[in-house]
């Protein structure tokens, strides 16, 4: 069995011969074509790795363009049309690539995929095989560890700067949309054995940060005196990030109905675990930020 990228698994029944199940062969591990392939399947347009049994054929697709159909399958649209959505496999695949100076044409031949699925990838929040990931990384020349974001446990900011990065103030708008996306946030605080900085979980609630924690720990420290309030994010893999810095009094949210309606709406629980009813609010009075991005951003 040979097949091209673009061509089409169809599997069987091995009584009545009606198509069970087909897919689009969107990527090879054999330069002469021979299995196994990643098949996207028509049904679930999901990609796995296939070793195709005795109920299965290739069926060539010459008139179509490797990978089109897949895209197009997923959107209702071309890959052109649909607004870039990346997933985070795609943004370091696409940020790798255009630091080696490659076209998608030269990593997809690489990677033995096809230039439309590895523009998929890039663009749309999609889920490789294994497989898929050590092509790709082998092509870019990096670790499927970190293609797939490995190194949680080293500080962020290790990676190479930009060439010519771009430091910009933030406006108050811009701060405050990125710190409603809520989540991690970091407190700073005096305490009798002098300054911490801890991470909470935070919700924003109307012009508030607030966030729940447990009498007598450092984040209740915070009560009734004014702290400052940190949330950032650093994409690695782009070479850049934000940061926006609150700076206001801390109150402990005394109302029952307020505090029950804060735990009602939280988006997660707190990630330390236990008992953490003690909800404190941030009210700002000093809202900045900045932002790197290329030069050209």
């Amino acid at each position: 069995m040979r097949a091209h990228l673009g061509d089409r698994l169809v599997i069987e029944s091995p009584v009545t011969g009606a198509t069970r199940r087909d897919g689009e062969i969107v990527g090879l591990h054999h330069e002469d074509g021979t299995p196994p392939y990643d098949v996207r399947w028509s049904d679930t347009h999901e990609v796995t790795l296939v070793f195709p049994g005795p109920d299965a054929h290739v069926r060539h697709e010459p008139s179509r363009r490797p990978g089109t159909d897949e895209a197009e399958r997923v959107s209702g649209r071309s890959p052109s049309a649909e607004p870039p959505n990346p997933g985070d496999i795609g943004r370091r695949a696409a940020a790798q690539r255009r630091r080696q100076g490659l076209s998608r044409e030269d990593t997809a031949r690489r990677a033995r995929m096809s230039p439309e699925y590895l523009a998929y990838l890039e663009e749309q929040p999609a889920d490789p095989t294994v497989a898929t990931v050590i092509n790709l990384a082998a092509a870019l020349g990096i670790s499927p560890a970190a293609l797939r974001g490995g190194g949680t446990d080293l500080p962020p900011g290790q990676g190479q700067a930009l060439l010519h990065p771009q430091l910009r103030d933030l406006g108050f708008d811009e701060c405050r949309a990125l710190l409603s996306t809520h989540g991690v946030g970091r407190i700073a605080v005096s305490t009798p054995e002098g300054p911490a900085v801890v991470p909470v979980n935070y919700e924003v609630v109307d012009d508030a940060i607030a966030f729940r924690t447990s009498p007598g720990s450092v984040p209740a420290a915070a009560v009734g005196t004014d702290v400052a309030f940190e949330v950032d994010h650093v994409d690695e893999a782009m070479s850049q990030g934000w940061s926006v810095l609150v700076v206001g009094p801390a109150r402990v949210v005394a109302e029952p109905e307020a505090a029950r309606r804060l735990a009602e709406h939280a988006h997660s629980e707190p990630w330390p675990g236990g008992e953490r009813e003690m909800w404190v609010s941030i009210r700002p009075t000093r809202l900045t930020g900045r932002r790197i991005t290329p030069a050209n951003e």
